[in-house]
């Protein structure tokens, strides 16, 4: 016996459209919202006709959107015959509120078919079932994640919330398999399609979550970063929403965070939210958030902080002692972005009352025992510690403060680092440090370390070894110990050659002016060509070229006279 055939959905569609067409025209109760409903029925049947000439309508997309269709459509058809009496059953009230739920959920899926069919998306070969994807390899495992991630950014845009949040379960998971797949995806247009999903009425506060989860694990990628840039001021409003709500929980706010970390590296975006209770928001966070939510907001927080007119934010919110507290007690990732804020803040002459600040709420005592506590066993997360400690000694009293409690020997020690950053930031704390008369015996060991710096790669390494030198060396002790180094003079002459082009040249002829009484060192200058570099200076009016010229000049003018 043959069983009869499976009704063809998209037949089943059109008769009731057509039936919900000739009930909408008889209501006798509701005429003017059945008017609207009988309007996108309209649009429904055009939609169905253009999906009628399509090759086949069995694509799951179009399978799916015939199924919510023709139950809609059912319940509408229903609700139509109840409205042929002047006096529905449910009551007006009920009525009209169903008659509303109906009306929009039709706009939706009129909505979603327009977008079905104006995207091309049915006319993409389905997304292969994960097992078949796993057992492909290169160019074929390829385009499966990209047929899968096609798929899914059409999801993200069509359907009920529940049906979005299958789709971004969906989405994570295939992000989380592979980081190349986050590119993938983003070719497909996955960033614009979270954008639209979080301006729709149809994401609730457990899409929009998970829509931000998406988000920050794109963010979490530095090779995928771009992509969140291109959007980044509809992708800043929804993610400050996250942030000051905490839709979602504690994981909304930690993710927020997570992708602000890489749009607050731009300054405008950092401006944006600061200048819209973001630090109030963030600093929450970092008093009641999760360690790794705490770490990121930091993080945040670090990014703000390098904004000048943002600073006195950070005061006006408390943020210090916030701040120095997850500085004593958070993660060592949240250490290191407390850290890297307060060394932010306390920058530039013009924060006196933030390194004050910072200061009398103990960021000082914080900052040692991060440091003697392991700190330093991580050169890298030693930089922003040593940085800190430059930017508070600017301000002569702490600098004092800081010589006392042994901080000087720590940033000797950190001249022999083996990341190029550190030595580069101990150079520059110790020209901050020099001017404190108590450290001049202690500094001594760092001249010769100093000298070695001279011949880094990094530009900023030699820069910042020859200030620090330049200050050390209008001390006549350090001099001495200076001109003891047969490679001083030579390290320092080099760097006045005009082709090492990115250090400032005023230092290396402060350092060379200071030791040119020595008739040794005049003359090892002489010989290593520094005259020629100095007259070219001179030109170009750099500061002491020209007096140390002419020093050297009347030492030739004296070797022309016999000794008697």
């Amino acid at each position: 016996m043959k069983l009869p055939e499976s009704p063809d959905p998209l037949d089943t569609c059109r008769r009731l459209l057509a039936s919900n067409a000739s009930a909408a025209a008889a209501v006798q109760s509701f005429r003017g919202r059945w008017s609207a409903v009988a309007a996108t029925l309209g649009r429904l049947h055009a939609a169905l006709d253009d999906l009628s000439d399509l090759p086949s309508h069995s694509h799951p997309l179009a399978e799916d959107l015939l199924r919510s269709l023709s139950q809609t459509l059912s319940l509408t058809l229903t609700l139509a015959l109840h409205c042929r009496s002047p006096d529905p059953p449910a009551g007006k009230l009920r009525t009209q509120s169903d008659i509303a739920a109906a009306s929009a959920a039709l706009e939706q899926l009129a909505a979603d078919a327009d977008l079905l069919l104006r995207t091309g998306a049915l006319l993409e070969p389905p997304p292969t079932s994960q097992k078949a994807a796993a057992a492909a390899s290169g160019t074929s495992r390829r385009e499966s994640v990209r047929s899968e991630a096609r798929s899914l950014v059409t999801r993200l845009q069509i359907g009920s919330p529940v049906s979005r949040i299958a789709a971004l379960d969906s989405l994570i998971a295939l992000l989380r398999e592979d980081d190349k797949n986050i590119l993938i995806a983003a070719a497909q247009g996955v960033v614009p399609a979270l954008l639209r999903l979080l301006d729709s009425s149809a994401s609730n506060g457990e899409a929009r979550a998970k829509a931000v989860a998406v988000i920050a694990r794109i963010a979490a990628v530095e090779s995928c970063r771009h992509v969140l840039v291109a959007d980044g001021a509809p992708l800043l409003h929804h993610l400050a929403r996250a942030l000051e709500a905490g839709g979602g929980g504690g994981a909304a706010r930690e993710q927020a965070c997570t992708a602000l970390q890489t749009l607050t590296l731009a300054k405008d975006n950092a401006m944006a939210i600061g200048s819209r209770g973001g630090i109030a928001a963030l600093l929450e966070v970092c008093r009641a958030g999760t360690p790794s939510a705490q770490a990121a907001a930091a993080g945040v927080l670090k990014n703000l902080a390098s904004v000048q007119e943002l600073r006195e934010n950070f005061l006006e919110e408390n943020g210090v002692p916030v701040l120095i507290r997850l500085l004593a007690s958070g993660t060592p990732l949240a250490q290191e972005n407390a850290i890297g804020c307060l060394c932010n803040l306390a920058s530039g002459e013009e924060g006196e009352s933030l390194k004050l600040a910072i200061f009398k709420d103990g960021g000082l005592d914080c900052l040692k025992n991060y440091w003697e506590s392991g700190g330093s066993g991580n050169d890298r997360r030693l930089e922003p510690a040593i940085g800190l400690l430059r930017n508070l000694a600017s301000f002569r009293y702490i600098a004092e403060v800081a010589t006392s409690a042994g901080f000087l020997a720590h940033v000797i020690v950190a001249l022999d680092s083996t990341t190029s950053g550190t030595r580069a930031e101990a150079a520059r704390a110790i020209s901050e440090l020099a001017a404190v008369g108590k450290t001049r015996k202690e500094l001594g060991d760092a001249v010769p370390r100093l000298i070695r710096m001279l011949e880094a790669k990094a530009a900023e390494e030699k820069e910042a070894a020859v200030k620090a030198l330049a200050s050390l060396l209008s001390f006549p002790g350090f001099r001495r110990i200076f001109r003891k180094d047969e490679s001083g003079v030579l390290n320092v002459v080099q760097l006045l050659d005009p082709l090492v082009w990115n250090v400032e040249k005023k230092y290396p002829v402060s350092v060379l002016f200071s030791v040119s009484q020595s008739r040794r060192c005049r003359k090892q200058m002489v010989a290593m060509g520094a005259c020629g570099y100095l007259q070219s200076l001179a030109a170009m009016e750099v500061e002491g070229a020209k007096r140390l010229l002419e020093s050297l000049g009347r030492g030739k003018l004296w070797r022309v006279f016999p000794r008697t």
